[in-house]
């Protein structure tokens, strides 16, 4: 059975599990680096950036997170996931793990206060996809080798590259489980030509 991971350091890490069991794949929550040779791909929640990469480092998961994107395994980040994977943050000198070819927004859609739900068209996903935007970042623009998958008012906040995925709202908060589905997928394909 396909095994995707939940980096357990922050965030919305329960509803994650639940969305990929809901998907039909076996879920498993990381909280030590050696969890990440026993997974197949791997989610990282929303929460708070900052404070998300302090734990990384602090917990030593800095470049075994790299290193398990550049063996082709994929990752799927959420909110403050997404700015994990960017290579460029607007008003920071340094990205986290810098995978994907995209400059974001922090907060770009206001604070907690501005939260909102809206129904969203992701390519190959859905076209009615409720999404849930939470203090989110967006994406202000993206490399050649990377495809949008969904706009909210002209801002990209959801995108693919490779075996990477993002999205700036959280899918594991609604029942719809479409996207987490869609990415489940993708762990399967990769899981195959990796084992060729």
């Amino acid at each position: 059975m396909t095994k995707v991971g939940v980096l357990g350091l922050q965030g919305a890490v329960r509803e994650h599990v639940r969305s990929i069991e809901a998907s039909g794949a076996e879920a498993l929550v990381v909280k030590k680096v050696e969890q990440l040779a026993e997974i197949d791909g791997l989610i990282l929640p929303g929460g708070e950036s900052t404070t998300m990469r302090r734990l990384i480092n602090q917990y030593g998961f800095l470049s075994p997170l790299q290193q398990f994107g550049k063996e082709g395994k994929p990752i799927f980040g959420t909110c403050a996931g997404l700015i994990l994977l960017a290579n460029e943050i607007a008003g920071q000198d340094q990205p986290h793990l810098g995978l994907m070819d995209m400059k974001v927004e922090r907060n770009a859609f206001g604070r907690q206060r501005e939260s909102f739900e809206t129904s969203l068209k992701i390519t190959g996903v859905a076209d009615d996809f409720e999404a849930v935007f939470i203090r989110a970042p967006y994406i202000v623009s993206v490399g050649d080798e990377v495809e949008v998958l969904a706009t909210y008012q002209d801002a990209i906040v959801s995108a693919k590259q490779g075996h990477f995925l993002c999205s700036a709202f959280h899918p594991e908060l609604t029942n719809d489980h479409r996207l987490t589905q869609f990415f489940v997928k993708m762990v399967e394909e990769a899981k195959k030509e990796l084992a060729l």
